[in-house]
């Protein structure tokens, strides 16, 4: 695996880290796999699917992510972004995930959030940042009674993250540990973009 830009440079080894996980293969989208879903922009939107996530997502915690292909470096570099290739992205969100920890490692907390979910606000994200700075393990946001993304995590499950494998995000954790449900006006939660289709839903 090899970094683009060095993790280094931010802030990420110190209080929270946002951890933006943007290395999936996006099939659905294009099964050819010639168009990234992550460089479009939706109909509602003004820039690309990436760049919007991350720039809410950086409004609360500097924000580390993770990616498959060089071609979304250079916008999310100029967000602010510290822009990492995972060439082992293919193994499953798990090598993703771990190797933005791994980057991010003497973080008190992180909030690991999607590259497909443009739509969270940030106000979400402040939440959950407020959660973990009080003490809270992991944090979801809870929408209509339905729990959504992105989660929360504090450094007390880094070990237990760290051990994931295949396509399984830090998810599973929810089912064995005790989880903070925080209530959120925002139906970005729930909300992705996984094929065109969804471009043009408002």
């Amino acid at each position: 695996m090899s970094a683009l830009s060095s993790p280094d440079t931010t802030t990420a080894n110190t209080g929270y880290c946002g951890i933006l996980l943007a290395a999936g293969t996006g099939s659905r989208f294009d099964p050819a796999g010639v168009d990234n879903k992550l460089l479009a922009i939706p109909a509602d939107l003004q820039q690309a699917i990436v760049l919007t996530a991350a720039a809410n997502l950086l409004q609360t915690v500097p924000v580390l992510a993770v990616c498959r292909t060089p071609l979304l470096v250079p916008g999310l570099t100029a967000a602010g972004c510290t822009a990492l290739i995972c060439t082992e992205a293919g193994l499953g969100m798990s090598a993703s995930l771990k190797y933005g920890l791994q980057h991010a490692a003497q973080a008190q907390g992180w909030i690991i959030a999607l590259g497909d979910m443009p739509y969270v606000k940030p106000s979400t994200y402040a939440g959950l940042l407020a959660a973990l700075k009080d003490g809270v393990d992991i944090a979801v946001p809870v929408y209509q009674g339905q729990r959504g993304n992105p989660v929360a995590f504090s450094r007390r499950h880094w070990s237990r993250l760290m051990a994931l494998e295949g396509d399984r995000g830090g998810r599973q954790l929810l089912k064995e540990f005790p989880v903070q449900e925080i209530p959120v006006n925002d139906p970005g939660i729930h909300r992705d973009i996984d094929t065109r289709d969804d471009l043009h839903c408002r």
